[in-house]
């Protein structure tokens, strides 16, 4: 289990071999781990030093999306203004926006395409899974 300590560190709990008992639930091992980081808070010990403490650092600085850069990330999914702007979940109008460079894409959005160049072959997969197809007369 991870936990943030005061100091900003991560802590990841470890259980004793003896909770690994298959009789014990996973409710009872979650509760003894618990257990041992509230002691070791109230204690005052220093948390990283009872139990394994990992920082983890995520680079999340989103490109900025120039208009060229935003159309030939849809070009990417093979995908009309309509359906990328509906696969992002903004409306048509806005990633029109975008590529006449009327409006810059947001944070979160330009987190979103970065994911899609980082890797166009899921996403364009994951647009796939979600076309449903018109039904037949």
């Amino acid at each position: 289990m991870a936990r943030s300590n005061p100091s900003g560190e991560h802590c990841t709990l470890v259980y004793p071999k003896h909770a690994l008992d298959m009789k014990e639930t996973i409710g009872d091992r979650i509760i003894e781990g618990l257990q041992e980081f509230t002691d070791a808070l109230k204690d005052r010990e220093t948390v990283s030093e009872q139990l394994n403490c990992r920082r983890i650092v995520l680079d999340l600085h989103p490109t900025q999306y120039d208009p060229k850069l935003v159309r030939q990330t849809r070009d990417l999914l093979n995908a009309s203004q309509a359906v990328f702007a509906s696969f992002l979940g903004v409306s048509a109008n806005t990633v029109q926006a975008w590529e006449q460079g009327v409006n810059a894409p947001n944070d979160m959005a330009c987190r979103f395409m970065d994911e899609i160049r980082h890797d166009p072959e899921h996403w364009l997969e994951r647009l796939k899974e979600m076309v449903i197809p018109k039904a037949t007369t």
